[in-house]
């Protein structure tokens, strides 16, 4: 069971939208998938048709709770979900002085029966906080969406200090999996020039795989749809089918 943290703690970089379209490519390609939504805006839980205000998850981080009571099936096939609320902005603060609460995660999912999936995922906040700490503790290994746009970059350097301090402290084993280029323009110069700069700062840690700008992609979830059901011969659908292939391709050098 791979444990794959999606994050990066600048907004709008693509974390929701490749949580749930990853999430169903790699259903489609006959992964089981775990979809953890870690974010108390809920994204990825509204977007798969999840409007519930319980305190399920926040109940996981300061009760008793287990992952096994508020996992969901969706109306994907191999897709499960834990879906997220806005009382989840609460665990922030009521963790805030607790020992240990960065491992609360990695606990509540080593607790899982691991041959249920293939993968987990994890959609984090977009801020550096106890719960995406909880999810870089958890997983190991992390995919970064990154938006290819120059203002981007800095956020990113950033984000790898935190992941190095985590690595270091908390979590030894955890990998970066890929830099994912996301809402990319190929028409302008200025797109590829970031790609180059990724490749030229990080070499090896940018996965080939490319998320084109697409309007189908931004419709979706409008629609409460992956971009498998909603435009299945996009841009968007091709590109992350290729990402699916190019995560799971990883598995023969783990």
């Amino acid at each position: 069971m791979r444990i794959i943290a999606v994050v990066n703690q600048k907004g709008g970089s693509g974390k929701t939208t490749t949580s749930v379209n990853l999430s169903a490519t790699l259903a489609e390609a006959k992964k089981k998938v775990l979809l953890i939504d870690l974010d108390p805006q809920a994204s990825s839980s509204v977007w798969l048709g999840f409007k519930s205000h319980s305190k399920n998850l926040y109940d996981l981080f300061t009760g008793g709770n287990i992952l096994n009571n508020i996992i969901e099936k969706t109306k994907i096939n191999n897709v499960n979900l834990v879906p997220s609320s806005s009382f989840l902005a609460g665990a922030e603060k009521a963790l805030a002085n607790d020992v240990g609460a960065e491992n609360i995660l990695k606990e509540k999912i080593n607790a899982l029966q691991k041959n249920n999936w293939d993968y987990v995922l994890i959609d984090c906040p977009p801020a550096l906080g106890i719960l995406s700490i909880n999810a870089l503790t958890a997983a190991s290994e992390i995919i970064i969406p990154v938006e290819t746009h120059v203002m981007a970059l800095h956020g990113l350097v950033q984000l790898l200090r935190t992941i190095n301090l985590v690595k270091g402290r908390l979590n030894p084993n955890l990998a970066i999996t890929g830099i994912l280029p996301c809402r990319v323009d190929l028409r302008t110069k200025h797109s590829h020039e970031v790609i180059k700069q990724l490749i030229s700062r990080f070499e090896n840690r940018v996965l080939a795989t490319r998320i084109r700008e697409n309007i189908k992609l931004a419709e979706a979830p409008l629609h409460r749809k992956t971009i498998l059901e909603y435009g299945k011969n996009s841009h968007g659908a091709e590109d992350y089918r290729l990402l699916a292939n190019e995560i799971i391709a990883q598995e023969k050098k783990l």
